[in-house]
């Protein structure tokens, strides 16, 4: 029992904006309030005073996406619960709402097993897996949430729930997919994998020497020929002419093919073949790993900065629309963007009992652009526009500060229910951070 009292921090307060600050640094909201959470103690106390006040709530661990629902309400941060516990025998760890990927593939790597982790280390394990969670590994073995065995959770009432598929399977479908709309999760319960190594890395071209529409068809094409045990990306990148760049990135338009294989090396290097014909490469990271190091393939940045992305799960890649989207964000674009396409399909289509909504796509588009969220929104929407015709829905994981645009981010149907199950688990409409199955929102 958790006998001391919550930390909080009121906007006059010292350590306010330290308490407040995150990775993300465009979209920042100012909570009446912010719980430092250490406990699910903690977690209860802030639910209570924010029910009692009628006040939203919203949740930050790493602060990689926008707590939604925060504004004049209660924000709970909960990176102080950073609690990893790895059962090797059952192939299962135990995670708190503040534990970051890069703290559990450490803890999973003596045992010859790893998490289903996405590609940078410092991301929240738990709101990533709330989300989807689209991992360097999951055409092999899907979503992460698909691998949840529990959830530990507050809801409305103040009440702190442990949650299984089979103790109470609609509130389990409901938050694994819609996240923060139904509660506080203190902590996760999931799979690990046996894998031990991979065959990883990245493939750079130099976008000014290459076509990148050519390139973009050559790695479609490529896909229809790789084993589900075979994850991989295609990305944009237009880098700034600065010196904190290497020498091979600096000023340049870097499109990249980044690669997991959990097969040999060996096989890796026959898979990839085809696509180190294309052309002069600017860089060729491929190698066999550790699993430890498997964050070097997309090597995403570390600082924090302001951003605003979205994303299109579509039936197909067109190459031609997405061409015409990359040459609308492309070096010459008004500001930094960066475009990734996701190859999905394998065991992403399997069926699961949660909310993740669109497993019938074959790939991901994602958008990001740096800097204000309007000036972003103007860049990014026509290049969406393009999309529509081959676009089922979004990616609530890859919806970066555009979460306040709900349509989309589920089917129909999933919406439906959703919104059934919210109003039966909170009414009141507390939790708004993933502010998306109420109408009230």
């Amino acid at each position: 029992m958790n006998r001391t009292q919550p930390l909080t921090f009121r906007p006059t307060a010292a350590r306010y904006e330290e308490e407040l600050a995150g990775f993300q640094t465009g979209f920042i909201q100012r909570p009446a309030v912010i719980y430092g959470a250490r406990s699910a103690d903690d977690v209860i106390a802030a639910v209570r005073y924010a029910a009692a006040k009628s006040l939203p709530v919203g949740v930050q661990a790493t602060g990689h996406g926008l707590p939604g629902g925060s504004e004049g309400g209660v924000l709970i941060t909960t990176r102080r619960m950073d609690g990893v516990r790895v059962d090797p025998e059952a192939r299962t760890v135990r995670v708190q709402a503040g534990v970051c990927w890069g703290q559990v593939v450490a803890a999973a790597e003596p045992h010859g097993l790893a998490p289903l982790n996405g590609s940078a280390p410092s991301v929240g394990a738990v709101s990533y897996t709330l989300s989807g969670g689209l991992g360097i590994l999951a055409r092999e073995f899907g979503y992460a949430a698909d691998h949840v065995r529990s959830l530990d959770v507050v809801t409305a009432d103040g009440q702190l729930r442990r949650v299984t598929r089979e103790s109470q399977p609609d509130l389990y479908w409901a938050l694994l997919g819609a996240g923060h709309a139904f509660g506080v999760v203190t902590e996760l319960e999931i799979d690990l994998v046996p894998v031990r190594r991979l065959y990883g890395g990245s493939l750079a071209f130099d976008g000014r020497e290459v076509d990148p529409t050519a390139l973009l068809r050559a790695y479609e094409e490529w896909t229809r020929t790789v084993p589900d045990e075979l994850t991989s990306s295609f990305a944009a990148v237009p880098y700034p002419d600065i010196p904190a760049l290497p020498p091979h990135l600096r000023g340049r338009y870097v499109l990249s093919v980044r690669v997991a294989y959990t097969g040999s090396g060996d096989e890796g290097a026959q898979l990839v073949a085809p696509l180190r014909e294309f052309g002069p490469l600017l860089a060729d990271s491929l190698r066999e790993m550790p699993y430890s190091e498997s964050h070097t393939i997309h090597s995403d940045p570390p600082a924090p900065h302001a951003y605003y992305g979205d994303s299109a799960v579509v039936s197909e890649l067109d190459v031609a629309r997405v061409g015409e989207v990359l040459s609308l964000a492309g070096p010459d674009a008004a500001g930094m963007c960066v475009v990734q396409v996701n190859h999905l399909g394998g065991a992403l289509a399997r069926p699961a009992p949660n909310s993740v909504p669109y497993r019938e796509g074959r790939f991901l588009v994602r958008m990001l652009a740096v800097g204000e969220r309007d000036a972003a929104r103007a860049r990014l929407d026509p290049a969406f526009a393009l999309l529509a015709p081959v676009t089922l829905g979004r990616a609530v994981n890859f919806a970066f500060g555009a979460g306040d645009r709900t349509e989309g981010l589920y089917d129909a149907e999933t919406r439906k229910r959703l919104a059934g199950l919210k109003s039966e688990y909170d009414p009141a409409n507390l939790f708004r951070g993933n502010c998306l199955v109420s109408a009230a929102c």
